[in-house]
């Protein structure tokens, strides 16, 4: 994983809640022990097992040995930062993602890992970055559904999970999109150092974003040929559509990308602009000044047989020898368009 991605906040206190699909309803349920949940696992009932925060693994780790969750899986979800993933072994899906979003500008990545295990009758999300309510619109929606969800929604649950963390991308890229226009109108008005190192650090954050979903390209295409005991038609049909939010993704990062190119094209192209400028400004004063030191050379030199060193009105006619010339050569290099200048910025 690349280090510059951080963890915002630290590791947070591991909380334990559940929400069991009751044939009447799901209901929430706040678990303090690991009895607690032994107690709802006994009523052989789907749920969701919902653990916020990493700062206890010891704890999550007793509470999936209650799932009976195997112990390969254990390391997966539990070691941080892991590569982004979709895998199966027997009955048990694990899915891993991060959460990605900004601190407070397109400038800082930040990501939070998201781990999902789902068995028969059994559906886990570990978060963490610690969060008042894990999956906050999809606990509401669980609650208030008619008729109830039963065992066979698990799959969907693992569904609409995914695709929430995918559809939280899309924002992002649309305010990177928007930060580029802001640059580039910038790099054409004032191309100063800081605006080619910002757009390198959205650069860097779209590679970032790429990373991450890379595994997920193959690796979903490889999780829908494979025969999945757990998964029910509706949830391979939702991973099917996940498959294509992860191409269109790609395929706005490939487009904000060119964007970042087109960024430093522009600056370069203004820089040079101005650096054109200068040496049209340094030209016009040299070209200006040659003849008027040619004639002060001239007159500078000490020989006896200077008929005009003797003059009494040598010296003015000299300096108005000079401005004369100045001013003829202004004048044609005014006509020729050399005293436009092409930096001005735009209103």
């Amino acid at each position: 994983m690349p280090n510059s991605l951080y963890l915002a906040g630290g590791r947070a206190t591991t909380v334990l809640s559940a929400v069991v699909l009751w044939p009447s309803g799901a209901q929430q349920h706040q678990l303090a022990t690991l009895g607690e949940l032994e107690a709802l696992l006994d009523q052989r009932l789907p749920i969701w097992l919902r653990i916020n925060g990493m700062g206890q693994p010891h704890r999550i780790r007793d509470a999936l040995r209650c799932c009976r969750i195997p112990e390969s899986f254990i390391p997966l979800v539990l070691d941080t930062p892991q590569a982004t993933r979709v895998d199966s072994m027997g009955e048990v899906i694990a899915v891993v993602l991060h959460r990605l979003r900004f601190s407070r500008d397109p400038l800082n990545l930040i990501s939070d890992q998201v781990s999902m295990l789902l068995t028969h009758n059994c559906l886990i999300s570990i978060e963490e970055a610690p969060s008042a309510e894990p999956f906050a619109s999809l606990t509401d929606w669980l609650v208030n559904k008619t008729p109830a969800a039963a065992g066979e929604d698990l799959d969907d649950l693992l569904h609409y999970m995914v695709d929430n963390i995918l559809d939280g991308i899309f924002p992002m890229l649309e305010q990177m999109a928007n930060r580029l226009d802001d640059l580039e109108e910038a790099a054409l008005r004032d191309p100063r150092p800081r605006v080619l190192a910002r757009t390198y650090q959205l650069r860097g954050n779209l590679r970032r974003i790429r990373q991450q979903l890379w595994p997920l390209r193959h690796q979903i295409l490889l999780f829908l040929r494979q025969n999945q005991p757990v998964m029910g038609p509706d949830g391979l049909l939702g991973f099917q559509e996940m498959a294509q939010n992860v191409e269109q993704i790609f395929e706005s990062c490939e487009i904000l990308r060119h964007q970042c190119d087109a960024v430093t094209e522009a600056h370069m192209a203004s820089t040079g602009n101005r650096m054109n400028q200068i040496m049209k400004t340094l030209t016009i004063v040299s070209t200006i000044f040659a003849p008027l030191t040619f004639i002060a050379g001239i007159y500078g030199m000490n020989f006896d047989n200077m008929p005009e060193l003797h003059w009494r009105y040598g010296y003015i006619a000299s300096l108005l020898l000079m401005g004369a010339i100045a001013t003829m050569q202004a004048i044609y290099l005014w006509r020729r368009g050399w005293f436009e200048d092409w930096t001005a910025p735009r209103r």
